[in-house]
């Protein structure tokens, strides 16, 4: 399997947003993925910034029918990532 970077620019999404994905994944059961090695969020000029590591593409490919539906509801146009496969990972 080839572990793979997920880039996520997100224009227009609010702090606010964010946060209510994260709770509604909680309440879904879904906070911390088990095939999703590191997320890390950031508010970035006009929207926000996430990047996640995955064990591959297909794990991402999963969880992103969880996601994505739970991001539209929340108002947010849903974001297709940039994927990079992963050279190295120390940690």
């Amino acid at each position: 399997m080839q572990k793979v970077i997920a880039q996520f620019n997100i224009p227009g999404m609010t702090s606010k947003q964010y946060d209510q994905v994260i709770k509604d994944l909680r309440a879904a059961g879904h906070e911390r993925p088990e095939k999703r090695i590191y997320h890390v969020a950031a508010e970035a000029p006009g929207g926000w910034f996430v990047i996640d590591i995955w064990e591959s593409a297909e794990a991402l490919t999963e969880f992103a029918g969880i996601l994505m539906p739970i991001i539209a509801k929340n108002g947010v146009t849903p974001p297709q990532p940039a994927l990079l496969p992963v050279h190295n990972d120390i940690r």
